[in-house]
């Protein structure tokens, strides 16, 4: 997983290390800044997948360094702060971060959202999947066998595009809430049974060659039929 740069942005240096360290030990590459302006050179000259970053920072802070980068680079932002307002909140969310960690934090915390960032961000990058006779689109939110096509609802079709995009690949609820569903998630496991059924109605109607398997005690897996 070296390959990932994570970009820790923080005027708080003990921070920027005790975010650092537990990303390293996961095997992230980690590049620090100490506002946003740094960060923003530092995104110019580096393939960075992911942006940690701090609220209140001199020169650029979190909120003016997310409207800058989200302009022009399509990554996710993660931003820790230390004000829980719901309005802080809403103005980071409006500004188009994509997840929250409020201070003081645990280090696994930051770890875990960072991944389920990353596993978010690489179903909206693949756009089209393909297995067996059935086709994914998702800039249509939409599948199809041969010539007939059928729109799922937003949930239901991030439900299947996951699946297929690991096809044979075991998946537990809980990892499915957590990468659809989000880590704030407040429901039970039985949604995603409940979608898991409405999307193999879905598939029988187009007759796909693909099937939703239950694996029990475990999850599912999305299987092509073979006849």
């Amino acid at each position: 997983m070296n390959h990932v740069k994570v970009l820790v942005v923080d005027d708080d240096a003990h921070i920027r290390e005790l975010i650092s360290i537990f990303l390293i030990a996961e095997g992230y590459t980690v590049i620090e800044a100490e506002n946003g302006a740094e960060a923003l050179l530092a995104l110019e000259s580096n393939n960075i997948q992911i942006v940690v970053v701090d609220v209140m920072m001199p020169e650029v802070d979190g909120y003016e360094l997310t409207k800058e980068l989200k302009k022009y680079y399509d990554i996710p932002v993660l931003m820790v702060t230390a004000k829980g307002e719901s309005q802080d909140k809403l103005k980071g969310f409006d500004l188009g971060v994509d997840d929250y960690v409020v201070k003081p934090f645990d280090p696994l915390e930051i770890v875990a959202r960072v991944k389920a960032l990353l596993r978010r961000f690489q179903l909206l990058t693949d756009k089209n999947i393909v297995v067996g006779n059935l086709s994914i689109n998702q800039i249509k939110y939409e599948i199809s066998v041969s010539n007939q096509s059928i729109t799922l609802p937003l949930k239901e079709f991030e439900l299947l595009f996951k699946l297929a995009s690991q096809a044979g690949r075991i998946f537990t609820r809980n990892d499915l809430i957590e990468q659809i569903w989000g880590l704030d998630y407040e429901g039970d496991e039985r949604t995603v049974d409940v979608h898991i059924k409405r999307v193999r109605e879905r598939l029988r109607e187009l007759m796909a060659k693909v099937e939703i398997v239950t694996v029990r005690g475990l999850g599912y897996k999305l299987e092509e039929i073979h006849t």
